[in-house]
């Protein structure tokens, strides 16, 4: 019974990203002591991280549906969303590139005024579509089931311009400052992204230096301005400070 339990309790954490103590005692009608055995055995088998009051998917090579990691730390994506949009200004050109964080960007840019947006994110497109006084350019190339955009030709197509910013998401922030994702067709877009835009921003949350993922992006030392709900470590922070990154904490 308990290893149809813990299989049910991981299925779960892959469609919703996070799952906690008390909604796993009530739905399986089981005590809370039961559920943190169950949880600390996933952990133990480096399935799931445990978390306060729960536990979060922590597979490197599978990474959760779109819609739990839309859902996933919303409230801090939406703040980190409004500070980045904050550093742009009107009449500037920018890419926007996958990943729910950057489209919580999109959202805080649609009250700017004469941007030039280039994006492999077709949600990005979606919303920003009906502003005109916005001008939006989509890449071509294979589309996922997430409204991301990759492979050769949006490599290509990203190559052809030189924007004023860049605005990039990652899955994972590794410690040395690597930063990583899951698809490596996506990867290339990222690198195409950072190699043709002057001011650089990463926007990620603090969840992403719990996380790993297997295909490396590059490194922080790449980025101009790191845009977070808060920095992980006094050790991070030196990183950031060694290569004279701009940090924003949106939660201070």
């Amino acid at each position: 019974m308990g290893e149809i339990r813990r299989q049910k309790i991981l299925d779960m954490a892959r469609l919703s990203g996070e799952v906690t103590v008390d909604e796993l005692a009530l739905r399986f009608a089981v005590t809370p002591q039961s559920i943190r055995k169950d949880l600390n055995r996933l952990t133990a088998e480096r399935l799931l991280t445990r978390t306060h009051g729960g536990a979060r998917l922590a597979s490197s090579i599978e990474n959760m549906s779109y819609e739990a990691r839309r859902m996933l730390a919303s409230e801090q994506k939406n703040r980190i969303g409004k500070a980045v949009a904050g550093i742009i200004p009107d009449n500037a050109s920018l890419f926007v590139n996958i990943g729910t964080t950057t489209e919580a960007v999109a959202q805080g840019l649609l009250q700017h005024q004469h941007l030039m947006v280039i994006t492999n994110n077709i949600n990005v497109a979606s919303l920003m579509r009906p502003y005109s006084n916005n001008q939006v350019i989509i890449a071509s190339g294979e589309v996922r089931p997430d409204g991301g955009i990759v492979g050769e030709a949006a490599v290509d197509f990203i190559s052809q311009f030189k924007v004023d910013f860049a605005v990039i998401g990652s899955s994972a922030i590794d410690s040395d400052g690597a930063l990583l994702d899951f698809d490596y067709r996506e990867v290339k877009v990222s690198q195409a992204i950072i190699a043709n835009a002057r001011h650089v921003i990463l926007a990620a949350d603090s969840s992403k230096h719990e996380r790993s993922a297997p295909v490396r992006i590059g490194h922080v030392s790449q980025i101009n301005c790191f845009v977070t709900d808060q920095c992980p470590s006094r050790n991070f922070r030196r990183l950031l400070d060694g290569f004279d990154i701009r940090t924003i904490e949106t939660s201070r």
